[in-house]
């Protein structure tokens, strides 16, 4: 086992607060950056990383003590570089002022849509996607011509002190710093007065950077998780749910905030799933214990937390199904788990289980289905799998979810033109693309008139005949 890389340089308070200080002065010289500048901020980013992806590579490897580097390349570095060239390409469309209709009444006159970028944005970065969690936002915010700080995890130390040197060979500080430290600087760092702060990360964690937030004012973009549910309806062939399932199941070994947490299932077909999702995880890991292709656990204190979620289980009656169970575990690879029999008493019914373990829970009708979905609170995604439109749209209709897909899984967060984000207990706000400019930018409204004024006409004193002609043409 790797031993773990020390936090240099971690900062104070004090620290922290020139370091934004800093930031915002440089803001106030250069309030509205020109494309060209931000097109090579981007072009600068993205070169970086494509120089650097080796290195990257291997920090995350070593952070997770076993991390697949086909996973890194395919869920981080591939969405990193294609984010940065959608916005490259299509930043010059964003950032145009967008003209807006006058009302007859005020004419003349003409209104627009001015994109600001709001000044010193904070981001807050997780484990699990150490690297596309920050520079997807980062992303954004830049396009949108702001300064930014990074926060990045402690519990990804050689790929914060691997990203923070990247980022600081590419960019001044005063335009994108990057800050490292254990919990207390995280709350510090929350604390700031920011334009505006993007966090990812467990729904207790938001709501207290929230609370922080809100000592300031500070607007936030919060993207947390729950219990995204898979729903296979009664057609569906079964072989082509449980291989989409098991993709989105254990791709990171289930550390993703999107993954499929539990899958409602025909009550006829639960037998016939579970067959199908064992042979779906064998065909794409045909072992597990010494394979490279499957990654571990970040941490003991996950290992451990998944396993009391395993243990709870068991002794609440569940039925729990090792699909490796001739294989002795090698360091924190856990094979992937179905659990049957599950039910609301169970940590792992209550709990984001964030690991491969797949409670699956038996209905009758799509209703009751639903029903289950929407008793409980709202989830970051929902996937259902079946070809019958008429099905399709009453699972959009009659449930909420930050984002669906159908007839698979994770695939639409990799959508640089559809929104990510979370509703209620999932999150709060959206980035991505050009949904992320208009995050970290301020759409002032702007109303231009020139010489003539025809609005002296409703001037006082009242009571005139013209002003009464307006009240008749125009309320009604």
């Amino acid at each position: 086992m790797t031993s773990p890389i020390a936090l240099t340089a971690v900062p104070s308070d004090t620290d922290l607060a020139w370091t934004f200080a800093t930031q915002r002065q440089a803001f106030a010289g250069n309030p509205m950056p020109p494309a060209a500048q931000r097109r090579q901020w981007l072009k600068s980013l993205r070169a970086a990383l494509l120089a650097e992806q080796q290195a990257l590579i291997a920090a995350i490897d070593q952070d997770f003590d076993g991390r697949s580097a086909d996973e890194t390349l395919l869920a981080e570095l591939l969405p990193s570089v294609q984010g940065i060239r959608h916005a490259e390409r299509h930043l010059q469309r964003w950032m145009r002022p967008a003209r807006r209709s006058v009302g007859l009444a005020f004419q003349p006159a003409n209104a627009r849509v001015l994109y600001q970028p709001l000044g010193v944005v904070g981001i807050i970065v997780p484990w699990n996607y150490p690297l596309f969690l920050a520079i997807g936002p980062l992303t954004c915010a830049l396009a949108a011509g702001n300064r930014v700080m990074l926060k990045l995890s402690e519990a990804t130390p050689a790929t914060a002190q691997a990203l923070k040197a990247l980022l600081e060979r590419v960019f001044p500080a005063d335009l994108v710093s990057v800050v490292l430290g254990e919990i207390e600087i995280g709350q510090a760092f929350a604390r700031l007065p920011f334009d505006h702060l993007l966090f990812t990360g467990a729904t207790s964690i938001g709501r207290q950077v929230m609370l922080a937030a809100a000592q300031n004012l500070t607007p936030v973009t919060l993207e947390l998780g729950g219990k995204s549910p898979a729903i296979v309806s009664a057609n569906v062939p079964l072989a082509t749910a449980a291989e989409r399932i098991a993709f989105g199941k254990t791709l990171n070994a289930g550390q993703t905030c999107v993954a499929p947490d539990y899958v409602l299932v025909p009550r006829a077909r639960l037998q016939a799933f579970s067959e199908a999702y064992r042979e779906a995880v064998h065909r794409l890991y045909p072992r597990i214990a010494d394979n490279n292709d499957y990654s571990a656990i970040i941490n003991p204190r996950q290992w451990q937390r998944l396993q009391h979620l395993l243990d709870d289980a068991r002794r609440k009656g569940a039925e729990v199904i090792d699909l490796y169970p001739g294989e002795a575990p090698q360091g924190r690879r856990l094979p992937p788990h179905l659990l049957l029999g599950v039910n609301d008493g169970m940590q792992v019914m209550q709990d984001e289980i964030f690991g491969p373990l797949l409670p699956l829970v038996p209905y009758d009708h799509l209703d009751e289905a639903l029903d289950y979905i929407n008793q409980r609170p709202r989830p970051l995604a929902l996937y259902y799998f079946g070809y019958d439109r008429a099905e399709q749209r009453r699972v959009l209709q009659h449930s909420h979810s930050g984002g669906v897909c159908l007839n698979d899984t994770l695939l639409h967060v990799a959508q640089d033109d559809l929104p990510f984000g979370g509703i209620g207990p999932s999150g709060m706000g959206h980035y991505h693309g050009h949904d992320g400019f208009l995050t970290f930018s301020k759409a002032k409204a702007v109303l231009a008139k020139q010489r003539l004024n025809a609005a002296r006409l409703i001037y006082p004193p009242y009571g005139k005949a013209l002003q009464r002609l307006v009240y008749k043409l125009f309320i009604r």
